[in-house]
């Protein structure tokens, strides 16, 4: 048999939801506060996935200004009904208020419509089920219409949604709460009709080490739901937080055209201790039925490396090339701006070849959009260098390479102008708080940058174009404070380039020539 390796997507992509359509399988994951919004997959055998682009690719389906990190959009939902597809999900605000929307296209690679807002539906992660009768259905969480009994105590509620005109309808129904008497963080609700049965597919426990997957039944919609005593059927919070897989949780149950089933789920990989730098990926375990109920891992219960995979054609796409030489007229789907980009701070085409940041004096150490293009980390080793020139004009100029997990914990390698000195700076922000590491003086208008982990040790290089000598900024610093586990949140680490200044209205601008990322091999 064939194998598989996962996460099948590395990186921060957590939250995975997936149709199939005939022999076609589609997958969206959460984006938070990253624009475009929804980064939208499709493959052929469920391993191999290629990256279509994003269903929120328009600042009118998507105002993320001034949005807090972490918050943003929540957990989407993908569904396939008569030929159209739809995108629901949470949009969670500054104040945490959550706002759900659903999103239509005939094509999964767009363009998506704007968003349906729906009133009146409270709570985060919402799903749609179509049945058989025609009727749709929304499913999402809530607090209990009786109260919470104990911290995080939620309520998984059904309505019925009229598509015509875009409202739900009817009365809402609490379906059910859960598996265990204390479970918290009842989400991500997702309902099947498989055979007879409705079937009730949910996360709980939280996002950390105890969350899990847990299924009821029942032969109604509306309930009552039935809990499978042999709940949960996914978890990885009994093997303890040293296990290379942690934190498995937000499953989607998906059948191929062979008839076979799999489950799509989140989990992510601590490394140099429970630190998870890469945030929550989206991972494939088999799945097969036994008196009525799923069986996930069958014989092994758990989350594998390594497995067998889906008895399906393999279908390998083609790999983006590990360096970007922004030759493209449009950025590569991999790339994401921190929130909705306004202003044209970026181009590829002011100067061909290359990708120009203007300087903005958004902060990249604030919630604002500064000009920041962005890529995730996918590997706990990897190397990643960019060239670009750049001849900072006045005091506060700068442009460079950025690693961050947010707001106040990241790590900038920036050229630019301090004080009247032009020199190269290493400044790490941790909890807030900024600390030069390490300082080099620098004249000249073209250099390369390189940031290098190993694991948790990061280092910090340069060199100008015409040298052939790399030199050291500094070598295996902390790299802990770019995991969630340190800096708090529910996204990944990420990358890119970066320019700002002080003051609006110079129109100066740093051209990056290319930028490359690869995996190193350090096992």
């Amino acid at each position: 048999m064939r194998k598989f390796q996962n996460p099948i997507l590395s990186g921060f992509y957590p939250d995975p939801s997936a149709i199939r359509v005939g022999e076609d399988y589609y997958l969206v994951t959460s984006s938070f506060e990253f624009f475009p919004g929804v980064p939208i997959f499709h493959s052929k055998d469920l391993v191999n996935w290629r990256q279509l682009g994003h269903v929120l690719d328009r600042p009118s389906q998507l105002n993320l200004d001034n949005i807090q990190p972490s918050r943003g959009i929540w957990a989407p939902t993908l569904r396939y009904h008569n030929g159209v597809y739809y995108m629901i999900t949470t949009f969670v605000d500054n104040d945490k208020e959550c706002h759900n929307f659903y999103v239509t296209a005939t094509d999964p690679a767009g363009s998506w419509s704007d968003p349906v807002w729906l009133e009146d539906a409270p709570g985060i992660d919402p799903s749609l089920f179509f049945d058989d009768d025609g009727k749709v259905y929304y499913t999402g969480n809530r607090v209990p219409p009786e109260g919470q009994l104990y911290p995080k105590h939620m309520d998984i509620w059904l309505q019925e949604l009229d598509l015509a005109s875009g409202r739900l309808i009817g009365p809402k129904t609490s379906i059910w709460q859960g598996a265990l008497k204390v479970a918290h963080a009842q989400e991500g609700p997702h309902l099947y009709k498989i055979g007879s049965w409705y079937y009730l597919l949910i996360a709980e426990g939280g996002t950390g080490p105890t969350h899990a997957i847990t299924i009821a039944r029942s032969d109604s919609p509306a309930g009552p739901f039935e809990g499978y005593k042999g709940n949960p059927i996914l978890t990885h919070r009994h093997l303890g937080r040293s296990y290379p897989i942690v934190n498995v949780g937000h499953g989607e149950l998906i059948e191929t055209q062979k008839g076979d089933w799999w489950m799509l789920c989140l989990a992510s990989r601590p490394y140099g201790g429970y630190y998870r730098n890469l945030g929550r990926e989206t991972f494939l375990v088999p799945v097969i039925w036994e008196r009525g109920w799923p069986v996930v891992s069958p014989g092994k219960g758990v989350v594998e490396q390594e497995g067998e995979a889906p008895d399906l054609p393999e279908t390998a796409w083609p790999q983006l090339p590990a360096r970007d030489d922004f030759d493209s007229p449009e950025l590569a789907p991999i790339w994401n701006f921190i929130r909705t980009p306004r202003g044209d701070f970026w181009s590829l085409t002011d100067q061909p070849g290359a990708l120009r940041l203007t300087l903005k004096p958004a902060s990249i150490a604030a919630a604002d959009n500064p000009s920041f293009v962005g890529r995730r980390q996918q590997h706990s080793s990897f190397r990643a260098e960019t060239s670009f020139r750049f001849a900072p004009q006045e005091a506060g100029d700068v442009a460079g390479l950025v690693l961050l997990q947010n707001a106040d914990f990241q790590f900038r390698m920036e050229y630019g102008s301090f004080g009247g000195v032009t020199e190269i700076r290493l400044t790490q922000r941790k909890h807030g708080e900024e600390t030069v590491l390490a300082a080099s003086p620098y004249g000249g208008e073209s250099l390369m940058l390189r940031a290098e982990a190993i694991d948790q040790r990061y280092s910090f290089f340069w060199r100008g174009i015409e040298s052939e000598q790399w030199q050291a900024l500094t070598e295996e610093a902390d790299g802990t404070i770019l995991s969630t586990d340190v800096a708090g949140g529910f996204t990944g680490a990420y990358m890119g380039m970066y320019a700002a200044c002080t003051e609006a209205g110079r129109w100066h601008y740093a051209d990056f020539d290319w930028f490359s990322y690869e995996p190193l091999d350090c096992e």
